[in-house]
């Protein structure tokens, strides 16, 4: 797996792989499309390291993430989304253990932590598979959130 860095020029390919996850963006904001505005200030900020994830040459999926939350000092993973035509292969475990791998060499950090909006039943089962733990419950958006923390 091969992480670059998200950019203006490849927003159409980010968008190509929001889009494609439908229910998870009813789910998240309630609309199954998001705009290319919407995506550019998701993840062309300041604040999080956001990349697109490549696959021998194919783009799967996208990573999000906060090196440093200021509400808890911890960093944070605040999106894996795989492209819906690679659901089911692998490739959301794959992404996410070579991800892990990349900030371990960095020997920043010695946790990751995310969120999952608790009616995300499936997506709670993924993030518990990978070694994540709950740890409390908070309030993103408006909607019930379980936290999880995973030690590296």
């Amino acid at each position: 797996m091969v992480f670059e860095i998200i950019t203006q020029e490849s927003l159409e390919i980010v968008m190509d792989i929001v889009n494609s996850n439908s229910s998870y963006n009813v789910l998240e904001n309630g609309n199954p499309l998001r705009t290319i505005q919407e995506l550019s200030s998701e993840f062309l900020n300041s604040s999080t390291e956001s990349y697109l994830v490549k696959h021998e040459e194919r783009y799967i999926g996208i990573i999000d993430f906060l090196n440093n939350n200021p509400k808890d000092n911890h960093p944070w993973i605040g999106l894996l989304m795989i492209h819906r035509d690679y659901h089911s292969m692998g490739y959301g475990k794959k992404a996410y253990l070579s991800f892990e791998e990349k900030i371990i060499h960095q020997k920043l950090f010695k946790s990751v932590r995310l969120a999952v909006i608790k009616s995300n039943k499936e997506a709670i089962v993924f993030w518990k598979s990978l070694g994540f733990k709950f740890y409390d419950n908070s309030e993103w958006d408006g909607r019930v959130v379980g936290c999880y923390e995973k030690h590296l």
